[in-house]
């Protein structure tokens, strides 16, 4: 019975692998590159124990204990307890977005595409579609940890040994195993992709705040959360494998469950009851602009939540950052500024912001970008057989961008200043804080404008403008470290901002970037407006 209910399994297993033969090695070879680069780069610049006690500090505030994690060996600071505790939980959370996004990318986004009923109209088993989806996933996750765990340890540093390093990948692996579960069951509740991806991220994001709360108090209400048990493994500091076993445990119950819910349920259906809509839809949605920001209001408010959280979390830690700055020779470096008059603070403010700025011009390009998707999969169509234009279209979806980009911007900025001004001595000035942040719209805008123009020329080939801002992120960010010279941050928009308050402002190089971002947007539309819809 078992075996006829996972037919062909395997072959569906090969056919997601195909499917997915550029994605999976992006993002292992993302997290894995990036872990162990950290790892060097602690190496470098915390090679004393005086360095290090001075980090671990600063670790003690309750604001950094929120966002990380409580730590374990502050009091002995090695290079592995700071990795475990900087590196493990957000490396947990990105191996569990890659597993989210696969499991519905497979599962509920396939059945919604009609692909599983065309599966299933060969010689397939009912749960062979979940099984191969499930079955890679699992071993995506089993070979991060054993990348990550071999690749630390062979970096041969003190005190990071290959007990720790295994333990260390063991925990990011869990994690991507149990969200892989959740994920799976929720594929199973929801009646659309939209919505199980929707909860396994407000899953995810209740884990993580619930384990804040925990860690920040007496710890016992973090047992409630998945993240929690993974930081209790106490990688390089205590080893412990129970908490990672518990994880794995949990992931096969739910797991379990998940196919349950698939055999018992139909194919298109859910189990959770959808709402039903309204009898006539509201004034906005009968304009292109109204149906946009519908379609995408529940992730704009998510990463709004989050833009402002991000800048109240950086803004909590400023009252403690001028004694260790002086230092530390590694924050000077990727400040890398020789501005007079100025504190190592508000030096360290800019470049903040330029952060801030590039992780917020994610939902933006994701609003301009949603025209693409909704092109590949047939509905842009079904606005246009109305009346409703292809230039209509586009100016909708800049519009709601360019919102996107003031709001994101403007929480950040805002939440920074809440949180500074509270710890900083003598207060921050809000005007100086806004101003630092909203001066990067228009780099933000040149980076929409050349989605536009890929979208216009290349719909294909959109996905290069993340490429993109992946670069600017490395050199404006990490230029400093790796002694980049300055003109790879000149090439991208966010290096050409003025850096308020360090520098004055350049009306002539803000004009500038915005007329850049004008002229790509016009030269985007036009050809949008020209080419087929098939370009996809």
């Amino acid at each position: 019975m078992a075996k006829a209910l996972n037919q062909n399994a395997g072959k569906l297993a090969r056919f997601m692998l195909r499917r997915d033969r550029l994605r999976i090695p992006i993002w292992l070879v993302a997290i894995v590159g990036f872990v162990i680069l950290v790892a060097l780069v602690y190496e470098s610049a915390y090679g004393e124990d005086g360095e290090r006690q001075a980090m671990a500090e600063t670790m003690k505030n309750p604001a950094m204990i929120a966002m990380i994690g409580k730590g374990y060996g502050i009091d002995d600071y090695t290079l592995g307890a700071m990795m475990a505790h900087q590196m493990l939980l957000f490396t947990a959370i990105a191996a569990a977005i890659m597993s989210i996004l696969f499991v519905v990318r497979h599962t509920r986004a396939d059945e919604e595409a009609g692909r599983i009923e065309l599966v299933r109209s060969f010689p397939t088993g009912r749960l062979a579609h979940l099984t191969a989806t499930v079955a890679v996933a699992i071993g995506m996750n089993v070979i991060l940890a054993l990348l990550l765990g071999l690749g630390l340890a062979a970096l041969q540093i003190e005190s990071m040994d290959v007990t720790g390093s295994l333990v260390f990948g063991a925990a990011v692996g869990a994690t991507g195993m149990i969200f892989t579960a959740m994920t799976a069951v929720f594929a199973q509740l929801s009646e659309n992709a939209r919505g199980a991806t929707g909860y396994a991220f407000l899953v995810l994001g209740l884990a993580y705040l619930i384990r804040a709360i925990g860690d920040v108090g007496d710890g016992v209400v973090s047992w409630i959360s998945p993240l929690g048990w993974i930081l209790e493994s106490r990688a390089y500091v205590e080893n412990h494998w129970g908490p990672l076993l518990l994880t794995v445990v949990a992931a096969l119950v739910l797991t379990g469950f998940a196919f349950y819910l698939n055999a018992i349920r139909d194919l298109d259906a859910g189990f959770l009851p959808s709402r039903p809509g309204r009898k006539h839809a509201s004034i906005m949605l009968r304009n292109p602009f109204g149906l946009l920001l519908r379609i995408q209001r529940t992730g704009l408010v998510a990463w709004a939540v989050g833009m402002f959280i991000f800048g109240a979390s950086y803004g909590s830690v400023m009252g403690d950052l001028e004694s260790f700055f002086a230092e530390n020779e590694l924050f000077q470096q990727l400040i890398h500024s020789e501005a007079l008059g100025f504190s190592m603070t508000e030096q360290f403010m800019t470049m903040l912001m330029s952060v801030l700025a590039m992780i917020g011009a994610i939902p933006v390009l994701m609003a301009i970008l949603k025209l693409v998707g909704e092109e590949s999969k047939g509905r842009a169509e079904h606005l246009f057989a109305r009346v409703v234009s292809r230039c209509q279209l586009m100016f909708s979806a800049l519009l709601l961008s360019f919102l996107t980009s003031v709001v994101m911007l403007s929480l950040s900025g805002i939440g920074l200043w809440l949180a500074g001004n509270a710890v900083v001595d003598g207060g921050m000035d809000f005007g100086r804080i806004y101003s630092a942040a909203v001066i990067y719209l228009p780099a933000v805008w040149v980076m929409v404008g050349l989605a536009v123009v890929l979208i216009g020329f290349l719909p294909r080939l959109t996905s290069l403008v993340w490429v993109y801002l992946i670069y600017s992120f490395l050199v404006v960010y990490m230029g400093g470290l790796f002694n980049f010279p300055d003109w790879m941050a000149k090439l991208t928009p966010f290096g050409q901002i003025p850096k308020i308050p360090v520098e004055e402002m350049d009306y002539a190089q803000v004009a500038i970037l915005t007329l850049i971002a004008v002229i790509l947007i016009v030269i985007g539309m036009i050809t949008y407006r020209k080419r087929d819809l098939e370009g996809i």
